[in-house]
This record gives structure tokens, C-alpha cells and sequence, in this order.
């Protein structure tokens, strides 16, 4: 096999145990598993959910350890990028200056996780999860009442990550990974364009990385900031090619009738 690269984002809540407790173990339950790097899907997948197990071991032991994390991983391989996200972290892919989600926000608005939470029993109460938690999906916060059971199929609040999987191409760019307090204050596209702007003025990774954060305070950011970039290519990238579509603007007969009776007076 190539070689294999792992970077991660966590946002912890309600303390900084869990985070730090899956970003000590996770990459290790991730490479000991007996079927990594073969399935890495499979592997990621059950590894989210051996950590979270783990973490509630060890809280039965250190209540003060009690808290949660969202997680989200990017693992590239070769020409492939793996995703693994559960939380409202973000990654979002620069492809010739498109901005291409790689994750989804598990947040109590979606139709689906609302969906899936209901039917485990679970509820959403004024944007909450179980009027609780801002997020529908996190390891840890097993202290949290309803939220989470041992036994199949679990509670309405769910270690499993969503996974998305896609073959790197020359067009590919960058990938920006971040916390939910750079999304509250830029869009996915907002983020790529302000963040090869910069790239092209003097390609510098780190210095990209603290532009975006200092961007994200002036715009009223008043979450946690955690940015990570990762360029697939030595170069800045190229300027975009814009395709402005033509549209026809057309007004309806009402709209002229209503014009030509302002205009009459």
C-alpha cells in the first residue's frame, strides 16, 4: 500500500474530554483494525463507533470526563479521499474553483436525521435534540439522558458517520476542513473563493488558514474556529474560468398592464 494520510477535526461540548479522548485513540483504532487498510469504509466506520464505546468505559470510571465531540476525518490514499463525518464539521472540496461539499451537517433541521431520531425514539424540541443538543450526531455524551443506548439499533443520538468517497483528479485543488463556527459566518463556495484568492496572492497554506479565521471574527463568528487545509498541488491554483449563462428576462402581460397604469397615473 501508499502512502496513507489522516487528518481530523473535533469540536468538543459540555468539556474537552471526549475531544481529546477520540483524537488520542481514533487514528489508532483506525490502523489496528484487522481489516485496514483493505476496507477502509468498514473500518472507519467501526472505529467511530469502538472509540465512542471505549470513552463510555472510561467515563464509568472518570465522571469528570463526561462530555461530547463531533468528529470529522479525511483520509487520502493513493488518488482516494475518504470522509468520515459526524457533527456539523464541515469539509468542502475546491474543484477548479466549485465548491464540492464532502460532508453533510447533522443538525436538527435536516429532514433526514429528523426522520431517523424519531423513529429511535428521540425528539426535536426548539432545534434541539431532545430539547439538549445542538447537533444529532457526536461521540460521547453518554452522561445525557435518552441520548444514547449500548444495544442495537441505539439512541437518537448516533456515533455512525456519514461516509463519501471519490477519486482525486488533476482538477482537485484543495480541501478545507473546519468547525461549525466557520460555517455560521461563510457559505461552502464563499469559503473556496476567499480562500484561492489568497493562495493565488502568496500560496501559503498556514497563512491562508489564519486569513480565513481572522476573516470568519469580522464577520461575527462567536463559535470555535478550527481550520484545516490540505493543497493536492505545489502550485497556486489557476484562475477560474467563469460560464455566465444567458437568461432571458422577460415581464408577464400583468406585470406590463400594472406598469402602464402607474405610468398613466
Amino acid at each position: 500500500m501508499g502512502r496513507l494520510s489522516l487528518f481530523l477535526v473535533f469540536d468538543g461540548h459540555g468539556g474537552k474530554g471526549a475531544a481529546q479522548f477520540v483524537r488520542d485513540n481514533l487514528p489508532r483504532v483506525i490502523v489496528e483494525d484487522a481489516d485496514f487498510p483493505l476496507k477502509l469504509e468498514k473500518v472507519v466506520t467501526r472505529s467511530f463507533m469502538e472509540t465512542d464505546a471505549a470513552f463510555a468505559e472510561k467515563c464509568s470510571l472518570q465522571d469528570a470526563l463526561q462530555s461530547g465531540t463531533t468528529a470529522l476525518t479525511a483520509m487520502i490514499f493513493g488518488r482516494s479521499l475518504l470522509v468520515a463525518n459526524l457533527g456539523d464539521c464541515r469539509a468542502v472540496l475546491s474543484r477548479l474553483g466549485v465548491a464540492v461539499e464532502m460532508s453533510k451537517d447533522h443538525r436538527p433541521c435536516c429532514t433526514m436525521e429528523r426522520m431517523r431520531i424519531e423513529s429511535l425514539g428521540g425528539f426535536i424540541d426548539d432545534g434541539y435534540l431532545n430539547g439538549q443538543l445542538g447537533v444529532t450526531r457526536a461521540l460521547g455524551d453518554w452522561h445525557l439522558e435518552g441520548m444514547k443506548v449500548v444495544d442495537a439499533p441505539g439512541g437518537p443520538l448516533s456515533a455512525e458517520p456519514e461516509l463519501k468517497l471519490i477519486t482525486l483528479t488533476k482538477e482537485d485543488e484543495f480541501l478545507i476542513i473546519a468547525s461549525d463556527g466557520v460555517w455560521d459566518v461563510f457559505r461552502s463556495q464563499n469559503a473556496i473563493d476567499f480562500a484561492r484568492r489568497r493562495l493565488q496572492e502568496h500560496n501559503d497554506v498556514k497563512q491562508c488558514c489564519k486569513e480565513l479565521v481572522e476573516e470568519a471574527i469580522k464577520r461575527g463568528a462567536s463559535d470555535n474556529l478550527t481550520i484545516v487545509m490540505v493543497c493536492f498541488h505545489s502550485d497556486p491554483p489557476s484562475p477560474a474560468v467563469v460560464h455566465r449563462s444567458r437568461v432571458r428576462r422577460s415581464i408577464s402581460a400583468e406585470g406590463l398592464q400594472n406598469l402602464r397604469y402607474l405610468l398613466e397615473g
